[in-house]
Order: structure tokens, then sequence, then C-alpha cells
């Protein structure tokens, strides 16, 4: 599962605001860039606390406390993001304190709700393995294919030449046999390759 765009998310407690900003990376300079970027946003904030974690097991994982007592920050901001199921991501919390000090139990139930709220109500993909394949026809038999793919297969090409020509993908097991029937043998669609791509989630 991976965040789908970047997403923005507020809270309010014993009037310090704590803002999270969320955003999809793949690589360690990506959730810098992004860091830095919010840095500068927020220039006259009190702190600016962030965590990520990206690669295919979470391998690459950094968090950083900037200034809250340590272990207070982004740690926890880094525990809600593994605990999301979600890869690649960075979380920024940025926070104009109010006044009032949490203490550390405080700042650690703070700076998590602040993560897993943000995380809960941002948009989200899953990844899933498609194979790809191609499929040239001649020009009668459009609609018939156009409607075989239509709920089951996202049409990535087109092409019209002597013949049409399809690049698509399906996670659809039947889909070549239906094909071969309506096309009745003439034209094989032919396997190019797996891919990850992703998908929204309801």
């Amino acid at each position: 599962m991976r965040l789908k765009e970047d997403f923005e998310h507020a809270i309010e407690i014993e009037r310090s605001r704590f803002l999270c900003y969320l955003r999809k990376i793949t690589s360690e300079q990506e959730a810098r860039d992004f860091i830095n970027e919010i840095r500068r946003k927020h220039p006259d904030a009190t702190h600016h606390c962030s965590a990520f974690l990206a690669g295919e097991h979470n391998e690459l994982q950094r968090c950083n406390d900037d200034g809250e007592p340590a272990g207070t920050a982004g740690v926890p901001i880094l525990q809600a993001l593994k605990n999301s199921g979600i890869q690649d991501i960075c979380a920024v919390v940025v926070r104009y304190f109010g006044g009032i000090k949490l203490g550390a139990g405080g700042l650690v139930r703070a700076y998590t709700r602040s993560v897993a709220e943000a995380i809960q109500k941002a948009p989200k993909t899953e990844t899933v393995k498609v194979q790809v394949y191609t499929l040239a026809f001649s020009y009668d038999l459009i609609g018939k294919i156009d409607y075989l793919l239509k709920d089951s297969a996202v049409i990535l090409q087109k092409e019209y030449a002597e013949q049409v020509s399809y690049l698509f993908y399906t996670e659809d097991p039947e889909l070549l046999k239906k094909l071969q029937e309506c096309t009745s043998g003439r034209f094989p669609a032919l396997f190019v390759e797996n891919r990850i791509v992703e998908r929204p989630l309801p």
C-alpha cells in the first residue's frame, strides 16, 4: 500500500497545533527534500519533527525529534508509519507550541495521533502484479474486443495501421481464453512482461 498523493492534516492539543504532512518518497534524498520544503513553509514553527521509511521491506528508516525530548516525536512518528502498512512514505509534523507543556507521554500521544489520523484520511493505493500483453487484430473486431477489455483490462496504448494493435494489462486469468474465442484463435494475445501497478483503494 502506498500514498496516492501529498496530504496534510491538522489537530490541536492543549493549544499546541500539530500539522502533519505526508508524501510518497522512494529515496532518502526525496525525504530530505520534502522535510526541507516543509521547514521553509513554516520557518517560525517550534519544531519540525519527521520520519520516513522506504524500500521493498522498509529497510531505509530514519526519524528526527528536532528539539523535542529524545524519543517523544521522531520515534512515535516512525512507529505510526510502520503500523499503517504504507511503504515509501515520509511524514513531517510541524508543531506550534501553545504555551502548555504536554510531558513526554503527552508528546508521544500527540505525535502518534497526528500521523495516525493523517494516514487514515489520506487517499491510498495498493500495488498489484499484472501481466502486460499486446494484441493485433482486424478492424472488424474492434467492437467485440473493446467490449471484452472494458471491465477486465486497462488499455495502455492503441495503434491503428494495417491492423489494430492494443497494449494492455489484466489481472483476469480468463481474459486470454475469451479473446481467443472472440477471434476464433486467429489473433492470439502475446505476453510482454509482468509489471507492478498501483490502483486506488476504495
